[in-house]
């Protein structure tokens, strides 16, 4: 795996957020909007991160699969790559590719345990066949960065000690992959974001620290801006929304 964020296949691949959330047409056919789109992607992104915890696979697996998920959708459409399938399948590839392998049979358990709706229940097969597809969907492309790596470093440099800021900064971290974040801001500045709204909502002072960086500040407040715009707007998702927007992808396969 590539040490160098900078030289890697994820920096090539960043994205501008106009990019990102852009309708398939054949989703576009089905009569999906735009916020169908998102609220499907933030809805599986919270399968994977409920499938993985009754598993207990580590959180850094969990992010990889997610971006998996995003990276897919900005290629391919929902109607030819069924959600309810990606999400596991994603999860399976980003097992193996952050050596944390999970084997597809206790996938399949899990998912039999937590979903009683047949829409999310496919066999083992059919994981392994998608697998190949988004394998060759993600160009075959599996480095990610993740903003975990920086987060560390840049409490330590800001001289932050306070466990209840770090754990506000992790926790947010963790909540930048319900959006597209990661997709189109390089990791560190995502995880400088956080600390920034974690400074400001514990009160604490880090404007001289900010001040000495080498980054545009305008980027990390914009970043920060999304952050909270996204906590303001997706405070509950309704399984009446839900269901509705997936409803337009038609019957299982």
């Amino acid at each position: 795996m590539a040490s160098n964020f900078w030289t890697s296949s994820h920096h090539k691949l960043l994205m501008d957020p106009e990019e990102v959330d852009v309708v398939h047409p054949l989703d576009r056919e089905r009569g999906i909007t735009v916020e169908d789109f998102k609220l499907i992607k933030l809805h599986m992104s919270n399968y994977i991160s409920k499938l993985a915890q009754h598993i207990k696979i580590r959180q850094r697996v969990v992010a990889t699969a997610i971006t998996y998920m995003r990276r897919v959708y900005t290629r391919k459409s929902l109607t030819e790559y069924e959600p309810r399938l990606i999400a596991p399948t994603c999860l399976y590839l980003a097992s193996k590719a952050e050596e944390s392998v999970v084997h597809a049979k206790l996938l399949g358990f899990y998912i039999r345990k937590l979903y009683a709706d047949d829409k999310y229940r496919y066999e083992i097969k059919y994981i392994l066949e998608m697998e190949m597809k988004m394998l060759e969907a993600l160009n075959f492309y599996l480095v990610v960065f993740h903003p975990y790596r920086s987060l560390p470093e840049l409490l330590q440099d800001a001289g932050i000690n306070d466990t209840s800021m770090t754990h506000l900064s992790w926790g947010l971290v963790n909540d930048t992959y319900r959006m597209d974040l990661i997709l189109v801001h390089p990791p560190y500045l995502i995880a400088l974001a956080c600390v920034y709204i974690a400074s400001v909502y514990k009160e604490k002072d880090i404007r001289s620290w900010l001040e000495e960086l080498c980054v545009d500040m305008n980027v990390v407040k914009n970043i920060a801006m999304e952050i909270l715009d996204f906590y303001e707007n997706h405070r509950t998702i309704t399984e009446e929304r839900v269901h509705s927007a997936f409803s337009k992808l038609g019957k299982k396969p």
